[in-house]
């Protein structure tokens, strides 16, 4: 006999099981469909193991620069093995999290591979689903009311350079290192490689970034892009740009060298490894799809506002669906999935709203449009921008480098966007979101009392130079 639910989830990532907790607190009878562990790639591939990685790599750094602040320490040693168990062990305890939070919700989670099925006995409409166990037990089925699709995606490579785990990796083998290696090549300068670029140079790896574009950080604004080259050149980090990765060049031997087409020359490159990191598809491989009336586009489930296919019972949500492939952003999207499900007349997501964050040192935040998004929409914008240099907080701590960036509509005065590269900023750029979501001006801002001495400080005086008024600058 299958089992009937209210709702089943394919996927347990983040975006998954957050819409899970959310159903289950709306009185939902729900299951997660999940074929490798509760937490999906943020928790075990991704977002939390990679920063775990990076706060090592800021330690590390910070203690070779000990004696700026007047500690005397002897030569700083690197013990990776440690390294890799501290980030192994932050992600199990929050992996048992996740199986508490089930458990709490009285969410059933089912270990194995879903396919969604066709009309069938179980029910007239597609949806039935097909849990296969990779231990070849028979499968089990089961009948929800709702299905939603959150299976994420996986990392892309270039067409003929294959993952071979050793010589050629994506972040999800470069997580597993067990050793670092003396130099790497980095395929791909947007946010991943740029987070594996820092981290990498910190542990004093030789690193080098190869970029298709001519610019590292496409999707940021361009000052600010400017400047983490710039801040990252300093670290030692090498970039190439404006090429394009010839993956029938790859030879494995003693490391791999590998050719790239440069300004209409072809040049070699060597290193130990190669880290290719140039973006991520949506896993819709095998689950079903075809059984339904579900349109993909471009590799992409496609939804509404409400994250509802064309089978109106079957929702999508996270990277599946394209759009900003964000943790914090499948959480939401799935709570208004859910919250749709129920009748709550969820509030649609204003994705100019979201904030992103790039982890690598220094940190990259940006909500809102860049300058030549606001220049290309109409918009006549006016600017304010203030240094780290001058902010009390970011000299005592050592990390003054940086800047905040507002860019507001001249004649509305309301905020377009900010952008924030320097310390710390992925913890401040939650004041630009609200700020954002509020249609707040920089003179809002501004007149909000900022603690001294903060780093935040940055913020409230990026507001007033919008007006040219800053006090410290």
């Amino acid at each position: 006999m299958a089992k009937d639910y209210d709702l089943v989830v394919l996927g347990g990532g983040t975006g998954g099981y957050v819409a899970a907790i959310r159903a289950s607190q709306l009185g939902m009878q729900v299951a997660i469909v999940e074929d490798r562990d509760l937490g999906g790639t943020c928790l075990h591939r991704g977002c939390i193991p990679s920063k775990a990685l990076l706060r090592s790599a800021e330690v590390y750094k910070q203690t070779k620069e000990a004696s700026d602040f007047g500690v005397e320490t002897t030569d700083a040693t690197l013990n990776f093995t440690k390294v890799q168990e501290r980030k192994n062990n932050i992600v199990e305890t929050l992996h048992k999290g996740v199986q508490g939070l089930m458990k709490k919700g009285k969410i059933d989670v089912f270990e194995g591979f879903g396919r969604i099925l066709g009309p069938s006995i179980f029910s007239p409409m597609p949806g039935t689903i097909s849990i296969e166990y990779a231990n070849g037990d028979e499968n089990t089925m089961i009948v929800p009311k709702n299905v939603l699709i959150a299976t994420g995606s996986k990392p892309k490579s270039l067409p003929g350079l294959v993952i071979d785990e050793t010589y050629v990796m994506s972040s999800d083998e470069a997580l597993n290192m067990e050793q670092l290696p003396e130099s790497i090549m980095i395929v791909g300068g947007g946010v991943i490689g740029i987070e594996w670029a820092s981290m990498l140079a910190d542990f004093g790896v030789e690193v080098t970034v190869i970029e298709y574009l001519d610019t590292i950080l496409p999707t940021e604004d361009e000052a600010i892009a400017k400047e983490a080259e710039k801040l990252l050149k300093k670290k030692g980090i090498t970039f190439v740009k404006g090429a394009k990765v010839l993956a029938d060049t790859l030879v494995k031997e003693d490391g791999v060298s590998i050719d790239a087409e440069l300004e209409g020359k072809q040049e070699t490159f060597t290193a130990d490894k190669i880290l290719v990191s140039v973006g991520r598809e949506a896993n819709t491989t095998n689950i079903g799809i075809e059984n339904t009336d579900i349109i993909v586009d471009n590799g992409f489930i496609q939804t509404n506002q409400n994250f509802q296919t064309k089978e109106s019972h079957i929702y999508a949500i996270g990277d599946v669906i394209g759009g900003k492939q964000l943790a914090h952003v499948a959480s939401h999207e799935g709570k208004v999935a859910v919250e749709h499900m129920n009748n709550q007349n969820p509030l649609s997501i204003d994705y100019d709203n979201v904030p992103s964050c790039i982890y690598s040192n220094p940190e990259v935040a940006s909500v809102g449009l860049t300058e030549k998004q606001a220049n290309d929409k109409g918009f006549e914008t006016k600017i304010g921008r203030f240094p780290f240099k001058a902010i009390g907080k970011a000299l005592v701590q050592g990390d003054s480098d940086g800047f905040v960036k507002i860019i507001a509509d001249k004649s509305t005065e309301d905020i377009l966007g900010i952008h924030m590269i320097g310390p710390h900023v992925t913890d401040m750029i939650s004041e630009a979101g609200l700020a954002k979501v509020l249609d707040a001006t920089p003179w809002e801002i501004s007149h909000s009392i900022h603690p001294h001495p903060t780093l935040s400080e940055v913020m409230a005086e990026a507001a007033l130079a919008v007006e040219g008024i800053q006090i410290h600058g």
